[in-house]
């Protein structure tokens, strides 16, 4: 017979794991046995944890080495969650430059990368792309985190990085960032040394489950016609690249309301159309005209009725918002994608 017990590691008993403690008999020829260990269903996204299994008190036999296991119990990430975000819309001058913001939350800190792409543009159809953008990442705070201009000035590391992700723009002059992010808000800011269409994109390529965006934005001008529309790229991901559950979001586009925080030429009636792939899946004009009471229980409703606004809920994919002025206005828009819990 030998004796065995459980200890507590980062895992505690009676929060991850059941105690146990007991007695193992051998009969025979039989020297082999099995000790069951309950585990506790977590709700929430953890880091692996571990606790320790010892034997002891050995009768008639040798206790050999080792006497102690360590468990690891490693908690799979159920929940679906925003990954990416790439939106593609007119670069300007000063409150016309594309600011992209996100917000990273969790337990964890998140590694992004983030590129500004805009000569490439040119043989995918788009006319007038910005021919040199440039990309500063900003703090909650406004300050300055890291910029780049062509992205072959980074680091030999962050280069590694774009290449491990198959992320290295097509075009040298070109701007990329790479960054790990502690929870809180950022933004994006893409500049081109000419006025043009550009393009922001912000990648996760963190592994860990324990931190995630839960807002992603875009801000930049939209001007007349297809081509000047402001688009929004996101991705709902299902959990380990699997079959998951649908995500609820709330789509805003934002206009009016701008004006109030000092910018200049707001867009004045800004339209969401939403699509997956080349389907249209669903569309708004002002916000009240469609899920009003739903939209208002998020507590996140536009401030003004022109806004635009979409509550659904998505199976995992890729997905797309257009921002445009009513009746081919031009101004200034926010998109966002909100994470419902």
């Amino acid at each position: 017979t030998v004796d065995y017990s459980t200890s507590d590691g980062s895992a505690k008993a009676g929060v991850d794991y059941v105690a146990t403690s007991g007695t193992l008999v051998s009969t025979g020829s039989n020297t082999q046995g099995s000790i069951i260990i309950q585990l506790i269903p977590q709700t929430t996204p953890a880091a692996d944890k571990t606790f320790t299994v010892t034997l002891s008190n050995i009768s008639h036999g040798t206790l050999g080495a080792p006497t102690q296991a360590t468990v690891v119990i490693s908690y799979p990430d159920l929940s679906t969650k925003l990954t990416n975000i790439s939106t593609r819309g007119y670069v300007g001058t000063d409150q016309k430059v594309m600011i992209a913001g996100l917000i990273v939350s969790g337990q964890a800190s998140k590694m992004v990368v983030i590129r500004g792409i805009g000569p490439s543009l040119t043989e995918k159809g788009v006319i007038g792309a910005i021919a040199d953008p440039t990309l500063s990442l900003m703090d909650a705070n406004g300050t300055q985190l890291s910029s780049n201009d062509d992205y072959a000035g980074l680091p030999a590391e962050d280069q590694g990085t774009l290449v491990a992700n198959n992320l290295t723009p097509t075009d040298s002059r070109e701007a990329a960032l790479v960054a790990t992010l502690p929870t809180g808000n950022y933004t994006a800011i893409l500049r081109g040394k000419t006025n043009g269409f550009g393009l922001v994109e912000v990648y996760d390529i963190t592994a860990s489950r324990l931190s995630r965006f839960v807002n992603i934005s875009t801000r930049a001008q939209v001007e007349a016609g297809d081509n000047g529309a402001l688009i929004g790229g996101f991705i709902v991901q299902a959990p380990d690249n699997e079959v998951g559950t649908a995500q609820t979001v709330l789509i805003r586009a934002i206009g009016p309301s701008l004006s109030g925080a000092g910018i200049v030429g707001a867009l004045a009636d800004p339209t969401i159309d939403l699509y997956r792939g080349s389907e249209l899946i669903l569309s708004n004009d002002n916000w009240k005209s469609d899920n009003e009471a739903a939209i208002e229980a998020t507590g996140l409703q536009p401030t003004n009725v022109k806004e635009a606004a979409i509550l659904t809920t998505l199976e995992p994919g890729s997905y797309t918002a257009v921002i445009r002025g009513k009746n081919d206005t031009t101004g200034i828009a926010l998109v966002e994608v909100y994470q419902m819990q």
